[in-house]
């Protein structure tokens, strides 16, 4: 299942773009539910995960934006 949606953090707006298994998956983000996953900010993207990691956060912000998302849909 695809999933779309934004999250605003301090003075960061994400957007985001998630596929999702039913269930863990070894394709997943840590063996969880998430195979692809791609975080933009102000048009750029700034985390992407497509079975394995394309670009890890690299600042605070978008790793607590990637975290949110783990934590609530990942298992």
């Amino acid at each position: 299942m695809w999933k779309e949606g934004s999250l605003k953090i301090h003075d960061s707006v994400f957007h985001y773009w998630m596929k999702q298994y039913d269930e863990g998956s070894e394709f997943g983000i840590e063996g969880g539910r998430i195979s692809k996953l791609m975080l933009k900010r102000n048009g750029e993207v700034v985390c992407n995960y497509d079975r394995g990691w394309d670009i890890k956060p690299t600042d605070p912000v978008t790793q607590l934006a990637l975290e949110l998302l783990l934590h609530s849909d990942n298992h």
